[in-house]
């Protein structure tokens, strides 16, 4: 099991989504700044000057923080639309380089399969 274990982790498709992971949380950090320090700030101009992160509400001991939801549904907005252009950019850089035309193949040198089958089929009748 060890050894399955030590195969899997040399892979290179195990290192990439530990490379991944860890890029996926120092974004979810800048995306974080982003919202609060930024978006919010803003959004809360044009709303008068309305903080997400303090609305909330309560019934009895439990108390709901509407805001914090908000400012989470803000977020995933933003990773997903800052995604969908990363996506769409590798997808396009992608195809500019698939614009070159691949090489004609060549034509097959000698007897194409059908001549060689009737050759094999003359030479059975004759014996």
């Amino acid at each position: 099991m060890l050894q399955e274990f030590k195969a899997f982790i040399a892979r290179g498709n195990a290192m990439d989504m530990a490379v991944g992971i860890i890029i996926g949380a120092a974004f979810t950090a800048i995306v974080t700044s982003l919202v609060d320090d930024l978006v919010n700030p803003l959004i809360g101009i044009f709303v008068g000057g309305v903080d997400f992160s303090g609305i909330s509400f309560g019934i009895g001991d439990a108390q709901f923080m509407i805001g914090n939801f908000i400012n989470a549904v803000i977020k995933f907005l933003i990773i997903a639309f800052v995604v969908f252009m990363l996506v769409r950019t590798v997808n396009r850089v992608a195809r500019m380089g698939r614009t070159e035309e691949a090489p004609a193949p060549e034509a097959p040198k000698g007897p194409t399969t059908e001549e060689l089958l009737i050759d094999i089929r003359d030479a059975l009748r004759d014996r």
